[in-house]
């Protein structure tokens, strides 16, 4: 089995996975205490399906019974960029880093379904089930089990070789495979992460508040975001990146090489005024397979009325008048705020 091991490890690699470990389903079992936790504080917003099957994502013997590994994988996608200096320039959007080009689910899905075939052509008369962020899968718990990383203080899985720049996949399997030893954490005392939160979304290290979190709000709330939090969004309109750019771990991540990820030029740092003038089959056309489509058109064109809002621009104004009379109430809102916002400020 360690010669199956190492073989797995030479092809992750291949594959152009930057790190690869190994857990055993029962590996997690603080786990489900702490997503129960997170849940009674009603951290989830309005995420609901993580609700709905709460007893599989805490427990991934739960999930899948027979499985008796779970191998995670880790697929950086570090840029040679600071993502907090776009914040400054107000007349143009901040995209995360991650959703820059093209979406990272179908890329890694590929690739893991090409390691789950070679592993059923070792053992013919095993199974395997892929995740890759969709499915109710704790994959950041996992990945501190399998020795990938620890989750900082901001909740997110960090490395000392690839800082905190990566996604994460992962493959349950009925063959038996050695697992690694668990990550420990090396936080310290550093707070940074917590500190440069615009929202205050984090209430005490290592817990997160989605209610307060500016990914949230732009990626996941439909609706108008609450006003008390539409200042700090600044000119974020898609996913917020700043406890990830901050964090001394970075000094280590390895810059990714998969060119799919590396920004696309048009979306680093595009104008807010071209922004809210596209169409939705232009907005389609432009964030083809990327994950920015995933939010649909109103609540893009939303986070991008709030953007110019907070430009102090008033020459965008002719930007937000367009949208004043949406039908999606949203963007309505949105445009009658940052309208009020620009003449307070003209």
């Amino acid at each position: 089995m360690n010669s199956l091991k190492s073989e797995l490890q030479r092809l992750a690699l291949k594959e152009g996975f930057e790190s690869i470990g190994v857990c055993r389903p029962d590996s997690i079992p603080h786990a489900n205490k702490n997503l129960i936790s997170y849940l009674s504080n009603g951290y989830q917003g309005t995420m609901d399906w993580m609700v709905k099957r709460a007893n599989w994502r805490g427990d991934p013997e739960k999930l899948w019974p027979a499985a008796k590994s779970i191998i995670v994988l880790a697929d950086s996608y570090a840029q040679p960029v600071d993502s907090l200096e776009n914040l400054a320039e107000k007349d143009c959007g901040t995209i995360a880093i991650y959703a820059q080009n093209k979406d990272y689910h179908n890329l890694i899905k590929k690739r893991l379904k090409r390691i789950g075939r070679w592993l059923i052509q070792k053992h013919p008369n095993s199974e395997i089930k892929v995740f890759v962020d969709t499915a109710p899968v704790m994959e950041k718990p996992l990945g501190q089990a399998a020795g990938i990383g620890w989750q900082g203080k901001h909740t997110n899985l960090i490395s000392r070789k690839l800082g905190n720049w990566f996604f994460l996949g992962v493959i349950f399997t009925t063959i038996e495979i050695e697992p690694d030893r668990a990550q420990n954490d090396h936080c310290g005392s550093c707070r940074k992460c917590l500190d440069i939160c615009p929202t205050g979304a984090f209430p005490a290290p290592y817990q997160m508040d989605a209610r307060k979190c500016i990914s949230y709000f732009t990626i996941e709330h439909k609706g108008p975001i609450p006003k008390q939090f539409r200042k700090q969004l600044g000119n974020r309109i898609f996913g917020c990146d700043d406890c990830l750019q901050i964090c001394p771990w970075n000094k280590f991540a390895q810059q990714s090489t998969e060119i799919r990820y590396q920004a696309r030029a048009e979306l680093k740092s595009p104008k807010l005024n071209d922004l809210a003038s596209l169409s939705e089959a232009q907005f389609k056309d432009l964030f083809r397979g990327g994950p920015v489509i995933r939010i649909g058109y109103h609540r893009f064109i939303r986070n991008v009325l709030y953007a110019i809002g907070n430009s102090d621009n008033p020459q965008l104004l002719k930007s937000v008048v367009i949208h004043k009379n949406s039908q999606n109430e949203a963007v309505s809102e949105a445009a009658h705020w940052a309208e009020n916002e620009l003449l307070a400020n003209g």
